[in-house]
């Protein structure tokens, strides 16, 4: 990968203004993406008529992990993380491993991700995946079903509660799961939807890039019971998620504290080993 064709530099990052660029940079995404192939060329994917793994079942299930493993190679705070690993490989080691997800970056020009490491996540594995992006269009949830995801991601810092509504109705039309994200309780409470299956604390501030797991703790109670309740970022100590757990979460999404490891499927192994002890 070459560092020049992204625009993860820290300092840029420091200028508070990292999501709004990102947003905007997005929206000639997906204009370019609607010119390369319209909908009604993802419509006839291979995997657009597939059933999507319930996020609940297998979050839920006794012989997983809850955790819900990213693939990221790079990101704006951190600049390139790993973009040695190969996410055939590694999606499917994060699966034996017991994980209860697979979260798949697929923003290019922030993170390194691909529409194809998706695509490769999907053909090697029988686990949900989530498609970790940023969604401001009904054409990149389309996309996301084409591409074989199960699961996408609405961020409510970046849209509206109308939007977060209407998308996420939009995606169950397509069997696709919902995960929502949040940072702090006015947006929590703003964008509370039937059609979302899970609700999800982001402990980074995307602008600052400052974590803390506590805004998890301060959210899980006001967080309804009937969504699956998720923690996001900052989570690197097994005793952290044992933490989160008792609090009432039921998932924890890691990415950067397997993927800076050389060999993440071994960071997963090790990571879920002392979780079960």
């Amino acid at each position: 990968m070459e560092d020049k064709n992204l625009n993860i530099s820290a300092s840029a990052a420091g200028q508070a203004g990292i999501l709004a660029k990102i947003v905007e940079h997005k929206r000639l995404e997906v204009i370019q993406a609607k010119q390369n192939i319209p909908v009604s060329g993802l419509e006839r994917s291979e995997y657009f008529g597939r059933t999507c793994y319930s996020l609940r079942d297998f979050m839920l299930a006794e012989d997983r992990t809850g955790i819900i493993a990213e693939f990221k190679r790079a990101s704006p705070s951190k600049g390139v993380i790993n973009d040695q690993a190969e996410v055939s490989v590694v999606t499917r080691q994060y699966a034996d491993a017991g994980a209860s997800a697979l979260s798949v970056l697929t923003d290019q020009q922030f993170f390194g991700g691909k529409i194809r490491d998706l695509v490769e996540a999907r053909e090697t594995n029988q686990i949900p995946i989530l498609r970790k992006d940023f969604i401001i269009d009904e054409y990149q949830i389309v996309e996301a079903k084409a591409i074989g995801a199960d699961i996408i991601l609405l961020i409510a810092s970046i849209l509206t509660p109308q939007e977060v509504a209407g998308f996420a109705k939009f995606a169950k039309t397509l069997g696709l799961n919902v995960l929502l994200e949040v940072h702090n309780r006015e947006e929590l409470e703003k964008n509370i939807f039937d059609d979302i299956d899970a609700i999800g604390v982001n402990n980074r501030n995307l602008d600052t890039f400052e974590v803390s797991v506590q805004h998890s703790h301060d959210l899980v109670n006001l967080i309804p019971d009937n969504f699956l309740k998720i923690s996001e970022s900052g989570i690197s100590d097994p005793k952290t998620i044992k933490e989160l757990r008792a609090a009432g979460f039921n998932g924890f999404l890691i990415g950067e504290n397997f993927m800076k490891n050389s060999d993440p499927g071994s960071a997963i192994q090790n990571f879920v080993q002392e979780l079960r002890n």
